[in-house]
């Protein structure tokens, strides 16, 4: 609208160039030249050291130019086996966690937010891809000025919601210099992003360490924080602060623990309580006994809050059952499989097992000094909507938040730096692939292909065929998304 007025028009332009700024639809981007002595400071300091660092980081992108095309290809045949079978994997069980492609210097992602990303990690998210292309154009950019390429800014933009950077270098000047030095301009992108990967990760597992003066772990999960329609809401639930240390009979001393507790026990089958012969007479009243659905056995028809169904054996019959209160069976009771885990004594015990539908499990959440909490459902339900922290702040006014929010930033950083690696190595029109693709042909293929042309051919078919790759790679990653 200002670019068709003719009264605005001349200042508008004025005011887009006086800042730097280029705006067109769903895109908007900032340029300046703000930082280029930093940038030339960068590029100047220890030139040993830089080429030391810059020479690892082309052989490390050539790598990853062929290793991209290897991941992109099985990452392609899981997907079409995937949709061929109907049966979805488990997202660990996929060779890339998050497919990107960048076109236009714009970054698209294979996580969708607000349909397979929680509005509640959008920070993490857009900070990450920010933070990550932001390193990626300053290695190009440090790497150009130690080549003695000429620096004419560095620039950030937004292309519809995703964040990036970018470096406006002279072309003259990287088309004069040799093959290898383009190549340790264009391999430093990928090669930033995977340093910052490797540094995530450190800073991950160094966690612990790093936060030992404020917060200290192996002692259980804290909760921090507890879903509205979680199932462990309620005045005998789970609340923020509370330290869990024991699932059923499973120790937990973190996150971790928590989780492959929680997995160990929606495998395997519902554990059973050690009951006295006479505690069993005394607790147990009479109930009809029905059969559900799915073919397991209820014998509360109540519709009790407190009663759950257990089942028993004894010598005479191997299918017994009792509509039991469920606290005070499992309250002081040892966990069981068979009556053999109850013999004790001369005292007649039973192994009773809460009958329930499939799938479905009675759990024990032990947070002392808090009486247990039972829950009465699929486990990974109470996975999904508890949050929990290895970290127990040492004293009261630290956050118990900081430890999640570093460890969560970590996480993303690690996958979008590199996945950004991974993605931007491919041999595709308009990555770094495409230049370090040419680079790479001129330095090897100059002595046996003569003609530049013939040259030129084999790079444009190689960049087509990644191009189609990582298009196919995309273009079903979305659907996979959005279909289902």
């Amino acid at each position: 609208v200002l670019q068709s007025s003719n009264s605005l028009k001349a200042s508008y332009e004025d005011w887009l160039l006086t800042y730097g700024l280029s705006i067109s639809p769903f895109h908007i981007r900032w340029q300046t030249a703000v930082f280029n002595r930093q940038f030339y400071n960068w590029g100047r300091w220890k030139p040993r050291f830089l080429y030391l660092w810059y020479h690892v980081g082309m052989v490390f992108g050539i790598v990853a130019m062929f290793v991209s095309v290897i991941l992109l290809g099985k990452t392609l045949m899981q997907t079409l086996t995937q949709m061929l079978t109907e049966a979805p994997k488990a997202q660990n069980d996929r060779m890339l966690q998050v497919v990107v492609s960048i076109l236009s210097s714009g970054l698209y992602l294979r996580v969708v937010p607000g349909v397979n990303l929680p509005v509640s990690q959008l920070t993490y998210f857009f900070s990450a891809i920010l933070i990550s292309g932001v390193i990626h154009e300053v290695g190009h950019g440090v790497a150009a000025i130690r080549e003695q390429v000429r620096f004419n800014g560095f620039g950030i933009f937004i292309f519809i919601v995703y964040p990036g950077a970018f470096v406006d270098l002279f072309t003259t000047h990287l088309q004069l210099i040799s093959p290898v030095q383009q190549l340790r301009i264009f391999c430093a992108g990928v090669w930033h992003n995977f340093v910052l990967g490797v540094a995530s990760f450190i800073v991950l597992l160094l966690l612990p360490a790093i936060l030992f003066p404020f917060y200290y772990t192996g002692v259980g999960a804290l909760v921090t924080e507890v879903a509205e329609d979680s199932p462990a809401n309620g005045p005998r639930g789970l609340f923020v602060g509370d330290l869990v240390t024991n699932l059923q009979d499973c120790p937990v001393y973190s996150v971790e623990d928590w989780n492959s507790c929680l997995e160990d026990i929606s495998e395997k089958s519902q554990v059973g309580y050690c009951l006295s012969a006479a505690t069993l007479q005394q607790l147990s009243f009479p109930a009809r006994v029905y059969r559900r659905l799915d073919g397991t056995v209820e014998c509360c028809s109540n519709n009790s809050l407190t009663d759950i169904c257990f089942s028993y054996s004894n010598n005479l019959d191997s299918h017994l059952y009792a509509c039991l209160p469920a606290r005070k069976v499992i309250e002081a009771s040892k966990v069981c499989r068979t009556n053999m885990d109850c013999q004790k004594d001369s005292v007649p015990s039973f192994c009773v097992t809460p009958s329930l539908e499939n799938q479905t499990r009675l759990i024990r959440v032990k947070h002392p000094p808090h009486i247990d909490m039972l829950y009465v459902g699929h486990p990974m339900h109470l996975q999904y909507t508890v949050s929990l922290s290895s970290f127990v702040p040492r004293q009261n006014f630290l956050s118990i938040d900081l430890p999640v929010m570093i460890e969560t930033f970590c996480k993303y950083l690690i996958s979008l730096s590199g996945a950004l690696a991974v993605i931007n190595a491919v041999p595709c029109f308009a990555l770094d692939g495409q230049w370090i693709l040419n680079s790479f042909l001129e330095a090897t293929l100059s002595s046996l292909i003569v003609e530049k042309q013939s040259r030129e051919l084999v790079g444009f078919l190689i960049l087509l065929a990644g191009s189609a790759l990582l298009a196919a790679n995309v273009a079903l990653g979305l659907w996979m998304v959005t279909a289902r």
